[in-house]
């Protein structure tokens, strides 16, 4: 196993929240574009899904470190789904029109997912604007024309958001390897939104320790709120906005978005949805 084996087993449930982005989509979607992709675990689980469905999904995948590119089309491969992925090395917010959807060789997507708190990558309220008109433009391109293209992303808030502090969780490998998952909250400073995370692992198998990642994972990003990332997707032309705490939906079943404060909790993790 090495650091993203370990992230996708601790962080990642791609089969939930590609359930999710069919279902609050609300109609066929077939094209996704996951920026920020990492290792685009979600792009590729976007498309095996499809294809047991009998849809012919594909995904557009943009991440700017090619070492990660590289797992992704190794993956997809083994997969036998390297022609329905289509991977970018690239800024995720480069608004070049070769990245827009508009390129005849770029599906344009029917959803555009930011992920793993990675809109925090964006530290301006001016480069929000820019992305996500962007987004929106990527989403008007082509299949979603009609109207019916989502943006979505996540955050977190709450009493704890500006909190120092760890999380640490035990997960299960593939092969019984005991997997211990640490967050830790190293830096947070509430007058500029700016907070420092680090994600480490350590494995164990048969009481010892074969693997010991400390700060596998660094982040610097800017934690963007519910309110602020509404109002920047309206202004940026957005029809309506919704925000999800529940992302695991069975089938058949329709998200149903919080309506009230008190859903959210003291901390919490939720998705921010736009609709065209």
């Amino acid at each position: 196993m090495d650091r993203h084996d370990l992230y996708e087993l601790c962080v990642q449930s791609p089969r939930t929240l590609a359930a999710f982005l069919h279902a609050v989509h609300g109609a066929e979607p077939l094209v996704l574009r996951e920026d920020f992709c990492g290792t685009a675990a979600l792009s590729r689980r976007w498309i095996a899904d499809g294809l047991k469905r009998g849809e012919r999904r594909r995904a557009v995948a943009v991440d700017l470190d090619p070492e990660v590119l590289g797992r992704a089309a190794r993956e997809a491969a083994a997969a036998g789904i390297a022609d329905r992925l289509t991977l970018i090395q690239a800024d995720a917010t480069d608004t070049d029109e070769r990245h827009s959807g508009t390129d005849e060789n770029l599906p344009a997507p029917d959803i555009v997912f930011v992920g793993n708190f990675s809109i925090g990558y964006i530290h301006t309220r001016a480069a929000l604007l820019r992305y996500l008109r962007a987004s929106r433009a990527r989403l008007a391109a082509g299949n979603a024309g009609w109207g019916g293209g989502v943006f979505v992303c996540d955050t977190y808030g709450g009493a704890g958001a500006f909190r120092l502090g760890s999380l640490e969780r035990t997960h299960i490998g593939r092969r019984g390897e005991v997997v211990k998952y640490l967050w830790r909250h190293v830096a947070a400073d509430p007058l500029t939104g700016i907070v420092e995370a680090a994600i480490s692992f350590r494995v164990i198998e048969a009481g010892e320790v074969t693997l010991d990642l400390p700060d596998a994972f660094t982040y610097r990003w800017r934690l963007w709120s519910i309110a602020e990332l509404r109002e920047a997707m309206a202004e940026a032309g957005f029809a309506s906005t919704e925000v999800y705490t529940k992302v695991d939906v069975a089938p058949g079943e329709a998200p149903e978005p919080v309506t009230g404060p008190e859903e959210l909790g003291e901390d919490w993790i939720v998705c921010v949805v736009g609709r065209m």
